[in-house]
Formats: C-alpha cells, sequence, structure tokens
C-alpha cells in the first residue's frame, strides 16, 4: 500500500495532441485509485476536418465544445465525493482550438455558445501542462497509429504548441505544473514516473516548471 496521496481531488492534464496526456491520466487513476474522465474522441467529423473538407472545422468544434461541455458537469458532481478525478483535458482547450482553425464569421457564432457554457464547468485543483517538441509529437502520434492522425501537417502541430504556450504563459486560474516530456518515458520507466509524481505531490500554489533533464532533474520555480 502506497503511502504517498496527492492532495488534490481534480486535476486536469493538458498538451497538444500527441503529448501523452491519457496515457499520464490512465496511469495516475490507477496508482491512486481515481476517477477518469476521458475526452470523447470520437468526432464523426474528425476525418472530414483533416482531410480540409469546407466547413467542416466549424462542425468539429461544436461537437468538441457540447461533447465537452456535458463531460465538465459530470466532473462538477464528481467533485461532490471524495474520489480522485483525473481528466486528459481541460474546457478551455475547445476555445484554443477554436482559434486555431475557425474563421471569423464561425468564431462570431462559436463566442456566442462558449461563454455560456464555460460558467457552468467546475475549475480543477490542478492543471499539468505537458509539452513536447514536433519531432516528439509527431513520433507519438505515428506510435499510438489513428487513422484520421495521419493527415496531421508537422506545421500544424507547431501553431497548436504555440497556441498552447501562449495561453499558459497567462494562466493564472488554477496552480499550474508545466511539464517538458520530451526526455521522459512515464510509461516504461518507472523512475520517471516516481519522479513526476513527486512533483505533482509538491505543487501548491502558482506554476511550477519541471524539465527532466537525462538522468538528472531539475525543478524550477519562477
Amino acid at each position: 500500500m502506497r503511502s504517498e496521496k496527492i492532495p488534490f481531488r481534480h486535476i486536469a492534464l493538458e498538451g497538444p495532441i500527441g503529448v501523452g496526456k491519457t496515457s499520464l491520466v490512465e496511469i495516475l487513476a490507477q496508482r491512486f485509485e481515481g476517477v477518469m474522465v476521458l475526452e470523447d474522441i470520437s468526432n464523426p467529423f474528425l476525418p472530414a476536418f483533416y482531410e480540409g473538407q469546407p466547413g467542416a472545422a466549424f462542425q468539429v468544434q461544436v461537437y468538441f465544445l457540447l461533447s465537452r461541455f456535458q463531460q465538465q458537469r459530470e466532473i462538477r458532481q464528481m467533485n461532490l465525493f471524495q474520489s480522485l478525478v483525473l481528466a486528459d483535458y481541460t474546457f478551455p482547450k475547445d476555445r484554443i482550438f477554436a482559434y486555431l482553425n475557425l474563421g471569423d464569421d464561425d468564431l462570431k457564432v462559436y463566442e456566442k455558445l462558449y461563454p455560456v457554457l464555460e460558467q457552468e464547468v467546475a475549475k480543477p485543483d490542478l492543471v499539468i501542462y505537458m509539452q513536447a517538441s514536433v519531432p516528439v509529437l509527431m513520433e507519438r502520434i505515428a506510435q499510438r497509429g489513428r487513422d484520421y492522425e495521419t493527415e496531421i501537417d508537422p506545421e500544424y502541430l507547431k501553431r497548436l504548441s504555440e497556441a498552447y504556450s501562449y495561453f499558459f504563459f497567462h494562466y493564472r486560474e488554477t496552480p499550474l505544473l508545466v511539464v517538458n516530456t520530451d526526455d521522459i518515458d512515464f510509461v516504461k520507466n518507472p523512475a520517471d514516473l516516481d519522479a513526476l509524481v513527486q512533483q505533482i505531490i509538491r505543487c501548491r500554489r502558482g506554476t511550477q516548471v519541471y524539465v527532466p533533464l537525462g538522468s538528472s532533474r531539475t525543478e524550477l520555480r519562477p
């Protein structure tokens, strides 16, 4: 029986496509007997979006917005109980993608919906923002082998990563742990996972940045 305990009841992981959010949620949920909230990735409009079909971006975005909203309302109910809740996304993710993918006219419609729904969403106690370089993201996307992701352009991943960096540079809503995942494998390497868990346990306020460097790991506190 582990003596370690995470001092949070609702943790949300965030970061670009392929960074490993779902894998980490699954591992943490097993280790700490948490409840997983995994994003619905079965969006029927995704293949058309990655193929560049007209109108698909707006269809994808609205579908995800409503799906994420429904799940986030369920998280609010879960928080009434004592189980640790682990989600592999945050609600503001939807807005990040919307501003990356939608044109001006579609954004006008989107901005009528998002603020209304956002009011009903519970904020997590801790957000873990996972970073990785574009080559690492591309490699991990290829390894998981989702058919509709074979069309992802590295330039799109670059712009997405930059959008995430901009968002979290200004983020102040909750405690935030920024983790560079380029040089760690928390799935296959128990030492990497243990080191990351200790970073999570020690988080309290503000923003902390964790940059593992090979076998030596450095924690920076801005």
